[in-house]
């Protein structure tokens, strides 16, 4: 298990630079572990995701105007640990690079708008559970709570952490013993809960709100069974 834990935190990188973030990780890695001790062999599984993510906006607080992120591509990794026969806990990590677009301060009006680098990257602990009955093949529904990591790529903005939530179905197909390919959906949910200067550090040239940011996203992985 230690090797398996040490591969996952390597391929979960961009994640671990932040030091609250890995005390998070490690706490409910150790739960899922501890969780998992009635698990038959090969209900273990580490699953490598490329995914299209879209949906998710602000709102500029001065102007009112809706400042949505722009849809992108995004990577993802899942450790999947067998409870029973047809459930497994999961510790869950997706990442987009994207952007936003905001109205430059002091432009003229109709200005060609800039944009905010923007990355967001869920960590969420939660559970796979195949309706089709045994794990590793068929239909199934995930889900998990954690917390949503926004990092701003400008001077003057800030990291935020939030606490979010996903839901969402997927298919699961054998490729042979121990490899077998996923398709999924999720839908995710973050509570931002700011009434203005999100992100900013000072010096912002935005002040940006928000209450609910929703986003959707679809994913195809790779699964390696051990």
């Amino acid at each position: 298990m230690p090797e398996t834990i040490r591969s996952f935190l390597s391929l979960a990188a961009p994640v671990t630079r932040h030091p609250s973030l890995i005390t998070c990780l490690l706490c409910l890695l150790l739960w899922a572990v501890a969780g998992s001790s009635a698990a038959q062999p090969r209900d273990n599984a580490i699953t490598l995701y490329a995914a299209y993510r879209d949906g998710g906006s602000f709102i500029d607080a001065t102007t009112g105007n809706k400042l949505p992120i722009e849809a992108s591509g995004a990577g993802a990794i899942s450790l999947d640990l067998g409870i029973d026969a047809s459930r497994q806990l999961q510790l869950f990590v997706s990442r987009q690079s994207s952007q936003i677009s905001v109205e430059q301060a002091g432009a003229p009006s109709g200005a060609v708008p800039g944009t905010l680098p923007l990355k967001v990257t869920y960590m969420h602990v939660g559970g796979t559970s195949f309706l089709e009955g045994r794990i590793g093949r068929g239909a199934y529904v995930v889900g998990g709570l954690g917390a949503t990591l926004f990092e701003p790529g400008s001077e003057g903005f800030e990291n935020e952490l939030r606490a979010s939530m996903n839901l969402g179905i997927g298919y699961q197909l054998p490729l042979g013993e121990r490899m077998a390919l996923r398709i999924e959906a999720r839908g995710y949910a973050t509570l931002v809960n700011s009434s203005g200067g999100l992100f900013c550090s000072g010096g912002c040239t935005i002040s940006i709100k928000g209450d609910t940011m929703t986003q959707g996203e679809v994913q195809v992985g790779l699964s390696f069974r051990y």
